[in-house]
């Protein structure tokens, strides 16, 4: 996009705070926030969770000064729990990390004026910009199937990751498509 610029890091305190801010306005628009799953709390101990691992690193989109929205990611290693969670286990020569195989995105959030339709607006761009300067072979990702009617998981398919399973991470989480996108470019 024009005009945008995108900051990146590894020093999650320097973003945590607009995160959450980010997240809690995008999710009260999507009527979530009476979801404890997405109480700003519960997602900061993720954040910090996700942002503990070697090699997390968080992209900020901006217009100017104003945030556009955010995404995170990290490389699963050798003790990843990521495919633990599978509802009918993968075979263990596609689950087998090393830190440099498979890059996880945990989130990637846009606020709604930057929002595109049919996946070309502005998280489309901050996906890309994260990614190009990534070594991963592959990138995965979770998206609820379920979430409007489909739609976010059609955008990542547009993106070109294709479900390779479905899995529950935490307890109270929707139950998730699990996608890969492989090659990472």
């Amino acid at each position: 996009m024009n005009g945008t610029t995108y900051r990146r890091t590894s020093d999650v305190r320097s973003v945590g705070d607009l995160i959450v801010d980010i997240h809690v306005e995008v999710r009260t628009a999507f009527g979530l926030m009476g979801d404890p799953f997405y109480a700003p709390d519960r997602y900061r101990e993720r954040l910090e969770g996700y942002a503990s691992r070697p090699g997390w690193e968080a992209v900020v989109a901006y217009e100017g000064d104003e945030p556009i929205g955010y995404m995170f990611a990290v490389p699963l290693g050798a003790d990843t729990k990521w495919w633990s969670s599978e509802k009918e286990p993968l075979p263990a020569e596609y689950t087998a990390e090393d830190g440099r195989r498979t890059l996880a995105l945990n989130e990637i959030l846009v606020r709604e004026r930057w929002r595109g339709a049919h996946g070309k607006g502005a998280a489309r761009d901050l996906h890309e910009a994260l990614l190009a300067e990534r070594q991963e072979q592959r990138v995965t990702l979770l998206v609820n199937p379920l979430r409007s009617d489909g739609r976010l998981k059609a955008v990542y398919e547009l993106w070109g990751y294709k479900q390779v399973g479905t899995q529950q991470p935490f307890a109270d989480s929707p139950v998730f498509a699990s996608m890969m996108r492989d090659p990472l470019r």
